[in-house]
């Protein structure tokens, strides 16, 4: 696992100021003409992708493509932050603007 002194994910340094790819759909579900569950939102690239509770998992599947390991729900009212490779939550951050 990848932690600093203090016992936080050392891969929040990766979060950026991001412009999610989507407003409101899994983009390559959409594609497929197949349907999600909740949406997820890559913090390094802003690639929306479905969460693993669907049955493409794309937000996993971008990061085992990209490597991009910090996610944040993209379902209104939640801001939950989580890294795919310490499996950590991370502190909430703002609420991503939806276009």
């Amino acid at each position: 696992m990848s932690f600093d002194e203090v016992g936080r994910c050392a891969h929040d340094a990766l979060i950026r100021d991001v412009e999610p790819s989507s407003a409101d759909t899994c983009p390559e579900c959409v594609a497929r003409g197949e349907e999600w569950v909740h949406l997820r939102v890559c913090l390094v690239c802003g690639h929306v992708g479905c969460c693993d509770e669907s049955p493409n998992r794309h937000a996993r599947r971008h990061f085992h493509a990209t490597g991009h390991p910090v996610i944040q729900s993209y379902e209104i009212g939640e801001n939950w932050r989580y890294c795919f490779i310490d499996d950590v939550e991370l502190p909430e951050g703002e609420p991503l603007r939806r276009r």
